[in-house]
Formats: C-alpha cells, structure tokens, sequence
C-alpha cells in the first residue's frame, strides 16, 4: 500500500531532463517527437502562431493605451484642462485595470483562457471606439470610457503571459515572453506616432481613437480561430489533474510567502511609476520646453504640433526593442555565471535608467538634441526589465496560481506604480506653479518629473534584493509536490516537525 502510495505521489513529476517531454511511450506507436508536440495538448506550429496573436493584441493593448498621450495637448485645448485632470486619464483607465485585474487572474485559472480573452478585447473595441465621439462639455464622459478600457486590457494581460508559459519552458519560454514583451515599447511608441500622424492628417484627435477599434475586431478573430487552450502546466510534466486547485485564499497566501514574488514586484512598481509618469508626461513636457527655448509656438488652437510625440514615439519604439532585447542576451549571457542573473540586470537597467533620465529632464531646457539621446539610453535601460520579470514571475510560481500571480503583480505595481504617478506628477506640476507663464509651465514639470530618477534607484533595490532568494523559490517551485495529506509531527534532532503522511509511509 506505501509502494502505491509513494508512486503516486512521484510519478507525475519528471526530472528536468524529461522536462517538456509530455508522457512516457506507451507502446501504442507514437513517435517521441510527436508526444513532445503534443504535452500541451497544443502543436509547435499552432504553439508559434498563438504567440504571435498574443504578441499582436498586445501591441494593439499599449498602441490604445498611449494613442491618448501622443495627443494630449489637444485633448488639454479641448477640454480646457490643468494637468491635475490630464493625469487623471491615465490614472482612471489604470485603476479600473488595476481593481478588475485580481477578478480575471481568478477566472483565467479556473475557466478557459480563450474565451474570457475574446469577450473583454471586445469589450474593449466597442469602448474606444464609443469614446471618440464625446464633445467638449463631456470630459467627465471621457475618464468614463477611458476606465471602461480597463476591462479589455485586464481580461487580456493577467491570462495571455500564462498561456505562453503553458507552451514552452526555459530558454524557448524566455525568447517567446520577449517576442510577446517587445509589443509594450513597440506599441506605445506607435501610439504616440499613430496618434499624431492622425491627428495631422484628419485635424482632429477624435480621429486617433479610431484607429484600433478596428484592428481590436480583427485581433478577436484570430484568437477564435487560431489559438488553441493549452493545457496548464503539462509541458512542465505538470498536468492540472496531477497539481491540486487550493481557494483563492490560500493561493494568496503563498504569494505573499514567496520573497522573490513580492520583491520583483515591488521593483516591477518602481518600473512602472517611471515608465506610467513618462508615457503620459514626455510628450507634453518635450512641446513646452520647445516654447520655453523659442523653438515652437504655444497651443493655440487645435491641432496643436505633435512633433515632439512622433519623435519620443520613435524614440520608444528603437529604445524598447534594444532594451528588451539587451535585457535578455545579457540575462543569458550571466546565467552561466550565476542562477541570479534575472534579478541583476533588471537590477542594473533600473540603476542605469535613473542618471539619464535626470540628465533628460535637466537638459531639456538647454539642448532638445541632448535630452533625445538621454531620453534614449534612459528608455533603453529601463526596457530591459519587461521580459526578465515576466520570466521570473512564471518560474517562480506554480502553474495554478499564475494567472492570480499576475493579477496580484498588475495590482499592486499600478496601484503604486503608474496608477498613480500621472496623476501625481499633475499635481505636484500644479502646485509648483506660481503663475499661468510658460516658463513656469515648463518649470513646474520638469521639477515634478525629477521624481522618476530617485524611484528608479528604489527599484534597483528591491531587485537586488530579489536576487538573494531567487534560487530557492525557484528549486520549491519545480520541485512542488502538492499532497491532501494532513501534516503529523514527528521527532527530528529532539526538535518536533511537520511533515506530510506519504513521507512517513514511504
């Protein structure tokens, strides 16, 4: 009765040679090739296709999210609005993504991914698209749609990063999060430049809200009819049947017990409050210190020149995938070094952002041309934590409880993070001000904007700490055997300890 007992509790965890290799032969003729095509239930060429669909709506997700940024200084001469209520936009859409965030990572580890993806995009088409046609007078209608937008991105982001991780493992699982990771500075950076090329073209930004709609209706069906629901955790030798479902509590629970979990989250805030303030803020920040030098007129009228947002939308787009990819050849490169190579270069792209992005602020009011460039290497450093933190977050976790590890991640770094910093930068812009000039315009942001480089050294930090207990969250989280067993205490070393009944009966 042990015997069976002890092969129960084993057998459905292989080793890490056999990892991904699905079953064993079963004599029934399968090749072995094939039976690792299929451990997820998923072919290799549907499994490629789904990243690539994954890695589509999520450039759409951010191309939507910063199309507002690149056309903020007309949405602020049509509403006629302080930057107190402009930082409000993006802080509205994020707390609404933030707050429904926990509620899709519960679904997405218990229902099927596919569908609850394909309802919020959806969702979030019929939103943006609502939102283009709200007059002046409306601006209270405005942050309504924005927070609505929420929903689609929410649905889509706590669940897309599991379902790749439910494809491939290691080094194949790190290349795919950064091909689905290039879509976020990809994407923002086309939304500042979709945004103010439309906006130049049709005259007005209502147009620039437009635009992804559209391409959302076609993202949703590509994920009808070419992504397939993997099954969780199979390609780890994990199957859902073998890794037991605990209640959201207690999922929670061992999130909250996992040191690597909450510090690169932690860190992954400081990341966002950086990257949250400069999305919305750059742009508008660039354009006045433009008028600050002589080098541009004032807003006067609509449309208002959106060159600065074409650049810094091009600037996003090369510095993202440089960073992004920077960031995980350099991971690669020092794991042969040391198991704590993820946390040391999101680590140090964080400690490299902070100075060049305080040089890019205080330099924008000498030479336009020196802020680009330390805007550039700012941004490019920074990039290089969107994958590697992605990555950490799904070895460091078990199967079940990914997409609530997600969910608790999305809320608490935008909660603290970029929920928060727009509108906070607004403020404290505001409060600075000590008249309507455009000096002091210029002045009281750039003040404000000094806030990044010393949250970026914070996060640093917190990365640096994660690296001291990645490698054992890491080994529990591969060697997690999970057991319904009532734990006893036994003698060990005169000490009591507890220890699980199969251990006993073996």
């Amino acid at each position: 009765m042990s015997q069976t007992d002890a092969s129960a509790d084993t057998t459905p965890f292989f080793s890490d040679e056999n990892e991904g290799e699905g079953p064993v032969d079963n004599g029934v003729g399968q090749s072995h090739s094939k039976e690792e095509e299929s451990a997820s239930g998923v072919s290799n060429r549907r499994a490629i296709l789904t990243v690539i669909v994954l890695c589509y709506i999520n450039l759409l997700n951010y191309m939507d999210r910063f199309t507002v940024a690149g056309v903020l200084p007309d949405i602020e001469h049509f509403f006629n609005i302080s930057d107190g209520k402009s930082g409000l936009l993006q802080t509205v859409f994020i707390c609404s993504y933030m707050f429904l965030a926990p509620i899709f990572g519960y679904l997405g580890d218990r229902y099927n991914r596919k569908v609850i993806m394909c309802v919020g995009i959806f969702f979030w088409c019929i939103v943006t698209l609502a939102s283009s046609f709200i007059g002046k007078d409306y601006f209270w209608a405005l942050l309504v749609t924005r927070g609505l937008v929420g929903v689609g991105e929410a649905s889509y982001s706590t669940i897309a990063p599991t379902i790749i991780a439910d494809l491939f493992i290691k080094e194949k699982r790190t290349n795919m999060l950064s091909v689905f990771y290039f879509a976020i500075p990809v994407g923002s950076g086309l939304g500042y430049i979709v945004g103010s090329k439309v906006d130049d073209v049709a005259g007005d930004w209502h147009w620039a809200l437009r635009v992804t709609p559209g391409l959302g209706l076609l993202a949703v069906v590509l994920l009808v009819f070419v992504v397939q629901e993997p099954e969780r955790g199979a390609i780890e030798a994990h199957p859902e049947h073998t890794v037991h479902r605990t209640s959201w509590l207690e999922d929670m629970k061992a999130l909250c017990k996992n040191p690597s979990f909450v510090l690169s989250t932690f860190g992954f805030t400081a990341v966002a409050f950086v990257t949250g303030s400069l999305a919305l803020w750059a742009p508008a920040f660039l354009f006045r210190a433009g008028v600050f030098n002589g080098e541009k007129q004032p807003c006067l009228k609509n449309p208002c020149d959106t060159s600065d947002s074409l650049i810094f939308g091009i600037i996003t787009v090369v510095s993202g995938i440089l960073g992004v990819a920077g960031g995980v050849q350099a991971s690669k490169l020092l794991r042969i070094k040391t198991p704590r190579a993820d946390p040391l270069v999101c680590a140090a792209g964080l400690l490299l952002a902070a100075p060049f992005l305080y040089l890019s602020i205080m330099f924008a009011q000498a030479s336009t041309a020196a802020t680009y460039v330390f805007i550039f290497l700012g941004e490019t450093f920074l990039s290089m934590n969107w994958a590697i933190v992605a990555d950490i977050l799904l070895y460091v976790v078990i199967p079940t409880r990914r997409s609530t590890a997600e969910a608790f991640q999305i809320v608490l770094s935008h909660l603290m993070g970029d929920a928060f910093s727009p509108y906070l930068i607004g403020v404290v812009s505001d409060s600075l001000k000590k008249s309507d000039s455009y000096m002091w315009e210029f002045r009281s942001l750039q003040m404000s904007l000094l806030l990044c480089s010393f949250v970026a050294v914070g996060g640093g930090a917190f990365f640096l700490a994660t690296a001291l207990f990645i490698e054992q969250d890491r080994n529990l989280a591969e060697n997690y055997v999970p057991c319904d067993d009532a734990p006893i205490v036994v003698p060990k070393r005169g000490r009591s300890t507890k220890v699980t009944l199969s251990s006993v009966l073996i």
